[in-house]
């Protein structure tokens, strides 16, 4: 196909999937249960830590970690008493043990307290036009708290060529608004066009099927090889078409 018949096929998947409806299966589920800002946020960022597998499997374990938090995720993590941490021991899900999860919500609690939230602390390095920065930064901050060694691997290094795909599409949900009710869209200090892909096997498989892609590991190299087209499709909303790439390789086989 040629890139104009590429982006018409394109947009139309972002239209078919991009709604409602899409949400009911997704991981974007868990963070839509709560109204509160920081509860969205943490939420959000602790499904999208282990949002890998089975969506169903997922979904399961990421509503059993906030059922841990009591269902206030900001309220916990800033006002449960030492005693009451000792609950995550429990939790495990895949690679990602009750080790990486004690680590996680306390580097959490960390981060609301010393810096301003994790909004702020993406945004204190994110310069217009490049969102790389934001994520070497929130990296290096995230693992200072004393972090064990097993734990730095569920934060993407791009520096090492990690896609990152977790922590973009973490991104996308909170950055992203176009009123189709998928997206949250409650970060306005980070402008859509500078988002990145959430690379992973589907969408990376669907974009050499579409010629968009050349590069066979699903690497950051990856991302922005894909991100130079879509950005040719949307300078203004480029990550729109996740919805498109993603859904074409699990709901259609494309």
């Amino acid at each position: 196909m040629e890139l104009i018949e590429i982006k018409d096929f394109l947009d139309e998947k972002v239209n078919k999937y991009n709604r409602p409806e899409f949400i009911e299966d997704d991981p974007i589920s868990i963070p839509r249960l709560y109204t509160k800002k920081e509860d969205i946020e943490i939420a959000a960022f602790l499904t999208a830590a282990i949002a890998w597998g089975r969506r169903d499997l997922i979904l399961k374990s990421a509503k059993q970690l906030m059922s841990l938090l009591e269902n206030a995720p900001c309220d916990f993590l800033l006002n449960a008493s030492e005693n009451e941490w000792s609950r995550f021991e429990a939790f495990y899900y895949r690679t990602f043990s009750s080790v990486d999860c004690l680590y996680f919500v306390k580097a959490l609690k960390a981060i609301y307290l010393r810096q301003g939230g994790l909004e702020q602390l993406f945004t204190t390095r994110y310069q217009s036009g490049d969102i790389k920065p934001a994520l070497v930064h929130f990296r290096s901050v995230f693992l200072s708290f004393e972090a064990p060694d097993r734990t730095s691997k569920h934060i993407a290094n791009i520096e090492k060529g990690s896609s990152a795909k977790r922590l973009n599409m973490f991104l996308r949900w909170m950055v992203r608004k176009d009123n189709r009710g998928v997206d949250f869209g409650i970060w306005q200090s980070i402008s859509s066009a500078d988002l990145l892909l959430p690379l992973d096997v589907h969408t990376g498989n669907v974009s050499r099927q579409l010629g968009i892609l050349k590069r066979k590991q699903n690497d950051i190299k990856a991302v922005d090889e894909i991100m130079l087209t879509l950005r040719e499709f949307d300078a203004a909303d480029p990550v729109k078409y996740d919805f498109a790439l993603f859904s074409l390789g699990v709901n259609e086989s494309f």
